[in-house]
């Protein structure tokens, strides 16, 4: 699959490139800097993800066998954007905020070649225990999840001790719906 392509990943989330290489795909990590993550205050938290990946794949001038893949991941609380937490205070509101509720998280990804296009959102629910400040606290102390959207990452501790449960696609709340890349992936 995909052996007339040269793929490229734009992305630098290490669970992303892990993701990808573990779906047993060559490619290569390549991100161009500077990419405005974005969006009209108007749009649908449920459309953010895919319209942030399909942006990010627009300044990708691709030759004939190059393949892109792009994507996005947002935490939606109360139809509201949890993005990527900017200092330890703001990790811990998301937290705060997550703490006994259900969420969605939503990953949008986009393929791209020189001759088309597709892009699809994954939806996964998330369920969290209550959590005190003492946890969230350690949580963020050691595991620093600034590079994550809602400030958590399911395969972390916090996973571990704060999800009740999940409804859909655990490798989407990493941050890469995996089979349903490779089903989109199987018809290019």
């Amino acid at each position: 699959m995909l052996e007339n392509y040269d793929v490229v990943l734009a992305s630098k989330s290490p669970r992303r490139q892990q993701l990808l290489r573990d779906l047993g795909i060559n490619f290569r990590a390549e991100l161009i800097e500077g990419i405005q993550e974005e969006y009209p205050e108007s749009m649908p938290a449920d459309e953010v993800a895919q319209f942030l990946a399909i942006q990010k794949a627009k300044p990708y001038r691709l030759k004939d066998n190059e393949l892109l893949i792009t994507a996005d991941t947002i935490v939606v609380l109360n139809g509201q954007v949890l993005g990527k937490p900017v200092d330890a205070v703001q990790a811990h509101a998301m937290l705060r905020a997550l703490s006994g509720k259900v969420h969605h998280v939503i990953t949008g990804v986009c393929v791209t070649t020189a001759n088309q296009q597709q892009s699809f959102a994954d939806v996964t629910e998330v369920e969290f225990a209550e959590l005190t400040d003492d946890e969230i606290d350690h949580y963020i102390e050691h595991y620093h999840p600034m590079d994550k959207a809602g400030a958590y990452g399911i395969q972390e501790w916090i996973g571990y001790v704060g999800v009740k449960r999940i409804n859909g696609c655990f490798y989407n709340v990493m941050g890469l719906p995996v089979p349903r890349l490779y089903a989109l992936l199987k018809t290019f």
